[in-house]
């Protein structure tokens, strides 16, 4: 298939995936020469070494320099920084030796990740502190110079509201923040995670935003219960402004080893263009399972 069957047809599957009554307000991304770029690591793959933890100490040593250094000595292109990690005191100098020492070591950073719930309504106080939270990343992420931050539509809903409810609150206050992340230049990836991981409901989300600067952070293993999670998974690859490596999936809601070259093969069929970010969540080590992985991976992208 071509790029621009594979296009047109990628859009047909948003609009099905609908039922046939919202159509896409987002356009799928139009790539020139798109190709994978290389690998980064996401910090979160080393949150058993790192010393902050949303804000408290963790009695490891790990810094996000030392995570740096390491995606370095690995041999990665890039690394994803996570809010959780940071020094709850972060300043705008330590944003800057973050920045120039990725640039020194050779490393892109590729994106940045938060932990925000938007599924609460606009009134609600607790989507005012959220908003805020957001506003605050968006600031640090553009400072640092990445192009894209991982989002949640929220894994805690309010007391007793629907899936539509929840929907509307997530649209609701995405149109309310967008307009600040394309002021700052960085795009918000929403992930298929919690109540987006049933693609219909992110399909429904995304179609109902019109915002050049919302997209979606493909996570391999974050998908509902089905037995193929593969074509799920190809419904939102179009839409991906990042993308993540994970060694599980799911199958039928149970953990499976991930097919790790049908998952590279679906991202370039949907013409993904950037890195492949790699999310280790094993038990094992993590100083010993991310060489592993990165291998397998690479192995993935020869295949």
């Amino acid at each position: 298939m071509n790029t621009i069957s594979r296009r047109k047809f990628a859009a047909g599957l948003g609009t099905l995936a609908l039922g046939g009554t919202v159509a896409s307000a987002i356009e799928i991304p139009q790539r020139i020469n798109p190709r994978i770029r290389g690998l980064s690591l996401a910090a979160y793959s080393l949150r058993p070494k790192l010393r902050w933890m949303k804000g408290k100490g963790t009695g490891a040593e790990m810094e996000i320099l030392d995570v740096l250094d390491y995606a370095a000595d690995q041999g990665f292109d890039g690394v994803e920084l996570t809010a959780y990690f940071f020094d709850p005191d972060v300043t705008t100098a330590d944003l800057n030796e973050i920045k120039r020492r990725a640039h020194v070591l050779g490393l892109d950073i590729t994106g940045g990740a938060i932990g925000n719930n938007f599924s609460f309504p606009a009134d609600d106080p607790f989507t005012a502190e959220q908003i805020a939270y957001t506003k605050t990343w968006i600031d640090h992420y553009s400072t640092l110079g990445a192009p894209v931050i991982r989002i949640f539509a929220g894994g805690k809903n309010p007391p007793g509201a629907t899936t539509e409810q929840v929907i509307e609150n997530v649209v609701t206050n995405l149109n309310a923040i967008l307009p600040y992340a394309a002021e700052k230049g960085v795009i918000l990836g929403i992930e298929n995670h919690d109540s987006m991981t049933n693609m219909d409901n992110l399909l429904e989300l995304i179609g109902r935003i019109d915002s050049p600067w919302l997209g979606v952070t493909w996570d391999s293993a974050n998908v509902a219960p089905t037995e193929d999670p593969y074509a799920e998974l190809e419904r939102i690859a179009p839409y991906a402004v990042n993308a993540q490596l994970k060694v599980m999936t799911k199958v039928n809601g149970e953990k499976a080893e991930a097919d790790l070259p049908r998952l590279v093969q679906i991202l370039r069929e949907a013409d993904y263009s950037g890195q492949i970010v790699l999310e280790y969540e094993e038990k094992e080590d993590p100083f010993t399972g991310i060489p592993k992985f990165k291998a397998a991976v690479e192995n993935a992208l020869k295949a």
